[in-house]
């Protein structure tokens, strides 16, 4: 029920969901610049799950932020499902989102006087697409919430709204799932549970998902990571483990510190 309607991504040659060109973030003025992404270029296939970890500040959130049009490249192009995100003005760019690209954050973000059901088909009626009720459903129902549909976010779990949050994104049939931090508000069990979700929705039915986290557990969920310090990719790791990934953030942690200090030595 994850899946676009009348594909089978799963069984089909990995297309290219993301790619990102030459990618630079510079915020501030002349003087007083802050380079938050330099020169980052990356392509991942449809179907797949990446995780990006990296040290505070190493860029991670404005790696998301650019690839997901919700900020602007001061060089380099983003490609999602082969077309090219332009800077055709911020109409353009919420048309482009609402048409290729799905989001869960750490932060619920539903409306409190909407249902469940109300909040999951609201993207759709945003976009003045059809509301296809059906499937909504079927979504819920396949995250868990069939029998939930009626309810509002102030009687759900914080685990059950962050399904709603998912299924939101999902029904839109995104080319690309962006999370920042999905588990970040939620107790252990409930992490798991919505990390299993965006799990399955990649294994099962070819759903593309990059899921910014600093949490090595999260991690594990994913099939591949990508390690950012100050503003560059420095490091892959396929099959990652959640020991292997504290294990290598520690690394990158302690390496960033050494070359700060020696930067200001």
């Amino acid at each position: 029920m994850f899946g676009r309607r009348g594909a089978e991504p799963a069984r089909q040659a990995p297309g290219e969901a993301l790619r990102l060109e030459n990618v630079r973030r510079v915020y501030g003025a002349e003087g007083n610049r802050v380079v938050a992404l330099d020169g980052v270029s990356l392509s991942l296939p449809t179907g797949s799950f990446t995780a990006v970890m990296g040290p505070s500040g190493s860029g991670k959130s404005t790696l998301l932020q650019c690839a997901a049009g919700l900020d602007r490249p001061t060089e380099g192009r983003v490609f999602v499902d082969g077309a090219e995100l332009t800077g055709d003005g911020e109409a353009a760019l919420t048309r482009f989102r609402r048409e290729r690209i799905g989001f869960v954050f750490q932060q619920f973000n539903l409306l409190p006087t909407l249902s469940v059901l109300q909040n999951t088909v609201l993207p759709l009626k945003l976009a003045g697409r059809k509301v296809d009720r059906d499937r909504a459903r079927a979504v819920l129902d396949r995250v868990g919430l069939g029998d939930r549909l009626g309810h509002l976010p102030a009687e759900l779990s914080g685990g059950q709204q962050q399904r709603v949050a998912i299924a939101r994104a999902l029904v839109t049939e995104p080319r690309v799932l962006f999370a920042d931090e999905p588990t970040g508000a939620l107790d252990t069990r409930s992490a798991r549970d919505v990390l299993g979700l965006l799990r399955e929705s990649v294994r099962a039915f070819g759903q593309t998902v990059v899921m910014v986290t600093h949490d090595p557990v999260a991690a594990s969920f994913a099939d591949s990571v990508l390690y950012l310090a100050d503003g560059r990719i420095v490091g892959y790791q396929a099959a990652p483990t959640a020991e292997t990934v504290a294990e290598r953030m520690t690394r990158l942690a302690d390496e960033v510190e050494r070359q700060r200090t020696m930067a200001e030595a």
